[in-house]
């Protein structure tokens, strides 16, 4: 799950972590009231959406508006705001479709001496958190490491003792701060790593990390993204969830028990097993079509969840194809056929449907679509039915 900055911004204030004073505004007016409420002469008004690159991005009906722009007064945050709010901004992350901005951050703004990187993700092949930082702030992390992989330096910890104060002098010292700004540094890290693992963080990104003219740490943006697998201990992380920034098709499917991703291809799958599904969007890639879709039903999907899956996979219009790919192990064949028809029934199949099962009762599932007389394309294997599913695209 993915909140706003200013979500970020409250959490990590809350557990002491330095941030700046800042009033989120959901209209024009109160974006003006904030900068007042303030009372800062320079502030900064942000547009709230989930995607990074927000100061280079730009408003799609005038280019010339950006998503982050400095203010000097209540007017100014007035007109910013209303320039925004309602509007699509086009960043990096956004893709050129946009997300619409509904909230705007106006934040008091401050002297940067120095603009820095720290994040923290789950190293896999370490087993733990790792902390890594960069000189170079305010840069998109993936190009530093594409261009300058010598600028990051990270650390591991364990998450029960959390990152020591040595780990986190050697990286200040990596990144030349000295002085009284070293202590700064200590406490925010460990912060910020306490944060992380206390929230179940998967994302927790400072960039850019500033230190000010006085010395200070402070984080000018904040991302963070959480495990959906633990949000069941953190109630009220749920009460940040956005749903307007989410994918609707994916929202739907989550309710129903369904694991989806939606992608850019032509051809919908529905599969048990993320493994499963996997090779199944491999296979069509490799015989030259794309996927339009990551969905897996899971081992025990009833009647309902398939007719869900259908309605989810026919509501994209840019779904040219079906293909249904199941090895019934937990499943039995006898049942996703069964579930198939009933589903061809409530929903209605306007593409082509091609038809993969195997394992058990198969022979059976097999039997039941072939005799039902719906206009189904079956398939003996996957690269069958990966063949006969992008052919069917193809006509």
């Amino acid at each position: 799950m993915k909140i706003h900055e200013y979500q970020a911004k409250q959490i990590l204030r809350d557990a002491g972590v330095a941030v700046l004073r800042n009033i989120v505004a959901a209209t024009p007016d109160e974006a003006a009231t904030a900068f007042e409420s303030l009372g800062s002469p320079v502030a900064v008004v942000k547009a709230q959406i989930h995607a990074g690159g927000r100061g280079k991005g730009t408003i799609a009906s005038n280019p010339k508006q950006h998503g982050v722009q400095l203010v000097r007064s209540a007017a100014e945050a007035r007109t910013v705001a209303a320039n925004l709010l309602g509007q699509t901004l086009v960043t990096i992350q956004t893709g050129p479709a946009g997300k619409t901005v509904n909230r705007v951050l106006v934040e008091e703004g401050c002297q940067i001496a120095r603009e820095l990187y720290l994040g923290i993700v789950v190293d896999r092949k370490a087993a733990r958190p790792v902390l890594m930082v960069s000189s170079e702030g305010g840069v998109e992390i993936e190009k530093v490491a594409e261009e300058t992989p010598e600028l990051i330096f990270h650390e591991s910890f364990d998450p029960a003792a959390g990152l020591g104060a040595f780990q986190a002098r050697k990286l200040a010292a990596k990144l030349g701060i000295t002085g009284a700004s070293i202590q700064s540094a200590v406490k925010f890290m460990q912060g910020l790593c306490r944060v992380f693992v206390q929230q179940d963080c998967s994302l927790a990104e400072i960039n850019p990390l500033v230190v000010t003219k006085t010395g200070e740490l402070v984080a000018l943006d904040a991302k963070m993204t959480f495990d959906d697998n633990a949000l069941f201990r953190h109630p009220k992380l749920l009460e940040f969830r956005d749903l307007s920034e989410e994918e609707p098709a994916e929202v739907q499917a989550a309710n129903a028990g369904l694991s989806y991703v939606k992608l850019e291809g032509k051809i919908g799958c529905l599969v048990n097993g993320a493994g499963l599904a996997m090779s199944t969007m491999d296979l069509i890639k490799l015989h030259g079509g794309e996927p339009a879709n990551f969905l897996d039903v899971g081992g025990g999907a009833n009647v309902e969840q398939v007719t869900e899956a259908f309605r989810i996979l026919l509501s994209d219009k840019s779904v040219k194809a079906v293909l249904v790919n199941i090895f019934g192990g937990i499943m039995r064949c006898t049942t996703i056929a069964t579930a198939v028809l009933a589903a061809y029934k409530t929903v209605g199949f306007n593409v082509p449907l091609v038809v993969r099962l195997e394992g058990t009762e198969v022979a059976e599932g097999r039997k039941i679509l072939a005799d039902s007389g719906v206009n189904i394309i079956t398939a003996t294997d996957l690269t069958d039915a990966a063949k006969k599913v992008v052919a069917a695209v193809a006509a």
